[in-house]
């Protein structure tokens, strides 16, 4: 699932030098979507590139009178209307004006905004989750309840957005049945408090992968070939590095040189992955190889503990150096397998071991080092279901 943060900047935030702020800030955070009254449309799209959603100011406005007004993304219907109180609600929801705008043919609303007060308007944003595209849903009275309810019952028929405040209840809105809200819709000024919103996002998307140990079986001089280093566009903590290998089965955990040393500086955006041939893990459990990266790709970055982030390539470096052939023996519930890879015979090149980080110089036969492993075959770096052979 992918999960979307949603920033509330109507005038209910306030006049529009602070919604500009608030605005802003989600920008350079990265949020997905923004909120705004109708008139705002305009003015969010000149400050940058962001999905836009409208509460409709009259949805029974002809469409004469919109042409010279910008368009947003998704319209929204439920403010100032029964979605929020200020209308009665009606007792079997056929007289909704709400429900009628969503249904109209020509498309003329494509989410549902409701406040839930009580049951009665909890079945009032199932009703009309039936109908929206989006049903933004925002808990005034209490929260977690009609949320779970509603992803039990509402599955996969809208997109719910979960109305929060802060990124702890971002955080509970994702996990909620274990499923979680498909995104949330922050009303917050705090420029922090919007980033971590969005580091909670980022969060929730990603992958965990189960990395094991593998013992060394050879480490040996192959002679040149031509050596990829990746740059990335993020900074990589210490513990992180990369998956790369010369199968697809098993990917040897690679740092990043964000160590010092006497010879060299570091270099905590890059990793020396090795031969051109060799695959890198992707985002989302793909692979591609080395030769194929260029600057604006995404690469999976992970920890010793198999946390997983992404960031964008910056830059390529392919150069011929002398390389290692290292092969390792992982133990399978079949028995037991052998991968291997091409690494550069350089010290400023280490991998995690079972007795802390070694330089590929000085790793040999016996040690244990870290990888991801995985029975899979691939296909152009998809996992396939074909009976492949690498050696």
């Amino acid at each position: 699932m992918t999960r979307s943060v949603w920033l509330k900047a109507d005038d209910e935030v306030g006049d529009w030098n602070v919604r500009k702020r608030r605005i802003t800030a989600g920008l350079e955070a990265g949020v997905d979507w923004v909120l705004v009254d109708e008139a705002d449309v305009a003015r969010v799209r000149e400050l940058g590139d962001v999905k836009v959603a409208a509460f409709r100011s009259d949805a029974d406005m002809v469409d004469e009178a919109e042409t010279d007004r910008a368009e947003p993304d998704a319209y929204v219907v439920g403010k100032d209307g029964e979605g929020d109180g200020t209308v009665d609600l009606p007792s079997d929801f056929s007289g909704s004006a709400d429900l009628s705008t969503l249904r109209r043919s020509d498309n003329r609303a494509q989410g549902a905004f409701v406040r839930v007060f009580d049951e009665d308007y909890e079945a009032f944003a199932e009703a009309a989750a039936r109908e929206a595209e989006f049903t933004v849903v925002v808990g005034e009275n209490w929260q977690i309840i009609p949320l779970e309810n509603l992803i039990a019952r509402i599955g996969e028929e809208t997109t719910l957005v979960a109305g929060v405040t802060s990124a702890e209840e971002a955080k509970t809105a994702f996990e909620t049945l274990e499923q979680g809200a498909d995104a949330v819709l922050l009303d917050s000024d705090n420029p922090d408090e919007i980033r971590e919103t969005v580091a909670v996002r980022d969060a929730s998307e990603r992958e965990q992968l189960d990395l094991v140990w593998a013992e060394v079986t050879t480490v040996e001089r192959t002679g040149m070939a031509d050596r990829v280093c990746v740059d990335t566009g993020s900074l990589l903590d210490h513990d992180e590095g990369m998956l790369v290998g010369s199968m697809s089965r098993g990917l040897f955990f690679v740092h990043g040189e964000t160590a010092e040393s006497p010879y060299v500086a570091s270099r905590p955006f890059r990793v020396n992955a090795g031969a051109v041939h060799a695959y890198v893990r992707t985002p989302g459990g793909g692979t591609k190889y080395l030769a194929e990266l260029q600057s604006g790709d995404e690469v999976q970055i992970v920890d010793g503990d198999g946390k997983t982030r992404e960031a964008i390539v910056g830059r390529v470096k392919i150069e011929k150096r002398p390389m290692f052939r290292v092969e390792a023996r992982v133990e399978t519930e079949e028995g037991e397998d052998r991968v291997e890879t091409l690494l550069q015979n350089a010290e400023t090149i280490k991998v995690p071991t079972s007795e802390g980080r070694k330089a590929v110089t000085d790793l040999e036969p016996g040690d244990k080092v870290l990888l991801y492993y995985g029975a899979e075959a691939r296909h152009f770096g998809e996992e396939i279901e074909e009976s492949i052979i690498e050696k």
